[in-house]
């Protein structure tokens, strides 16, 4: 079958997202990593736009790309002058992009009420630009906006607008579903009747309004469609774009089509994260193919399941997209779990063994007091190690204090924390403030324990959450928190459970610097 081109725009309709921005430095370095991911098309903005699409394009050039084209990103001329005298045609020419896409009326509605012009010289329009931009750039892709809708309210005059652009020698015509509000049978039986009028090679461009930019974009495919646009994520405006990240393995793994390579499939997930990372969200867990929940199995029968034959309950490997099979452990655990997780951590348990039915109760008897392991392995790495007689108690603490002062009525309390750790046969007592109670206590428990163990300097607490749980108490009710903690080269969760915000806190805190210092002491031997 011949080759799927995937045309991403994370960095012009992903941008138009709420809460994204990304800088200019970031837009290069998400290039380079669409590039080895294999991405055939990069758009990197619209020239005419703002300043740092300019610059994007300027400093593009000084890159060097394995195999991506850049493309810029404009609109048709306005209406009553030539493309030679319209602005935003000279400054796409201008930034000597690999390819040019523009966008133009195909809805009769919208050519009425938008531009506000004749229908017949709408038809001018769309073939007057791209005649004038495929004489001076080496590929020229026409996006004819809102298609579907058009299609449905006027067939005959959305057809004329596609023959407009063929008659001009684009390179590819992308049909575009811009409300996203069509569903996959309409989209195949619309292309369909397209067919039988074009002849230029058809893409895609969908939106997620209605949840199904990415089942529209794969029935586009399968109905001939050679050409994909979408975004990293699902980036976008509204609801969003097409999500590549599950678009590109249902296209290779399922539908066996060439696009990718298997080596740039592997890289999948971690561009997914690069992206999040760029955009300063959280990724979200239960994201298909990439997400850390995609290939997460909680209940025992599952998890016996798949360590038989993984297909019961997967629906590709995870290794293929970059992924990876995660054990989770609950109160719906059974022993197949804990066995899963012991191979994990490298912990010698056997389906047999007495202490394999101890965790076991334990955990069961923790998540009826309020306990959670999902997001806190490295917690429940340590309760194995105690039950297994293998955990190592660096240091111990004697005893803390947490003041909370406010002292001006205009100005933030002061929050102090107070602690005395012993480490062998030295006692270490220390004090610090901080941006609240559990901030200043982790602060003086870094503060005395770092004399001892440096490579605490390296972790950084990331992130903080606090779960009242449903006791039906009041401010008397039971607390969890979960601490997501890092250094150079991973992260771990912890979880501490009080009806004392403080003493939660504290169970989190300590469990994060003990799995620390276990790493560390694994890593030396």
């Amino acid at each position: 079958m011949s080759l799927v081109k995937l045309y991403d725009t994370t960095l012009r309709d992903g941008t138009q997202s709420e809460d994204i921005s990304f800088l200019l430095e970031d837009k290069i370095r998400i290039a380079h990593r669409l590039d080895e991911a294999g991405i055939h098309y990069i758009e990197g903005g619209w020239p005419g736009s703002n300043p740092k699409d300019v610059a994007f394009f300027k400093e593009i050039k000084k890159e060097k790309l394995d195999q991506a084209k850049i493309a810029a990103f404009g609109s048709t001329r306005r209406a009553k002058i030539t493309p030679d005298k319209d602005q935003n045609i000279k400054l796409l020419v201008q930034a000597e992009p690999d390819c040019i896409t523009i966008f133009g009326k195909t809805w009769d509605f919208h050519v009425r009420e938008a531009l506000r012009i004749s229908l017949e010289e709408n038809l001018e329009l769309i073939h007057d630009s791209l005649a004038y931009l495929k004489a001076r750039a080496p590929e020229v892709v026409y996006d004819a906006e809102h298609f579907f809708d058009g299609y449905r309210a006027n067939p005959d005059y959305a057809i004329k607008t596609l023959q407009a652009a063929e008659a001009a020698g684009v390179d590819c015509i992308a049909l575009c579903d811009t409300n996203g509000g069509n569903l996959p049978f309409m989209i195949a039986d619309i292309i369909e009747q397209v067919k039988k009028h074009i002849k230029t090679p058809l893409g895609i461009h969908t939106h997620n309004d209605g949840e199904c930019a990415v089942a529209n974009s794969l029935i586009a495919v399968e109905h001939g469609i050679v050409h994909v646009q979408g975004t990293i994520n699902g980036f976008g405006e509204r609801c969003g774009n097409a999500n590549l990240c599950s678009i590109i393995p249902a296209l290779k793994l399922k539908m066996k089509r060439d696009c990718i390579s298997d080596e740039q499939l592997r890289k999948l997930r971690d561009l997914s994260r690069f992206v999040y990372e760029l955009a300063n969200f959280a990724p979200p867990k239960h994201q298909a193919y990439v997400g850390n929940a995609a290939f997460a199995h909680k209940g025992g029968v599952h998890v016996s399941a798949i360590q038989r034959h993984p297909e019961t309950y997967e629906h590709i490997r995870p290794e293929l997209v970059g992924n990876s099979t995660r054990v989770l452990i609950s109160d719906l655990s059974g022993r197949s779990n804990i066995l899963a997780k012991a191979e994990e951590f490298n912990l010698n348990l056997d389906s047999k063994d007495p202490v394999t039915l101890d965790i076991l109760d334990n955990i069961k008897e923790m998540e009826n007091r309020g306990y959670q392991f999902e997001g806190a392995e490295a917690s429940f790495e340590l309760l194995m190690k105690r039950a297994l007689g293998t955990h190592r108690k660096f240091f111990t603490v004697t005893s803390f204090r947490v003041i909370d002062e406010k002292r001006h009525e205009d100005k933030q309390p002061v929050s102090e924390a107070t602690v005395m750790v012993r480490v062998g046969g030295k006692v270490e007592h220390t004090a610090a403030e901080g941006h609240g109670p559990v901030n200043a206590l982790d602060n003086a428990l870094r503060k005395a324990l770092e004399k001892f163990y440096p490579k605490l300097k390296d972790v950084k607490l990331l992130d903080y959450k606090v779960r009242v749980l449903p006791a039906g108490q009041g401010t008397a009710s039971a607390i969890r928190v979960l601490i997501e903690s890092g250094d150079k080269e991973s992260r771990w969760g912890t979880v501490g459970v009080s009806d004392n915000i403080i003493e939660a806190s504290y169970q989190a805190l300590i469990d994060s610097i003990e799995f620390k210092l276990h790493k560390g002491d694994e890593n030396n031997n």
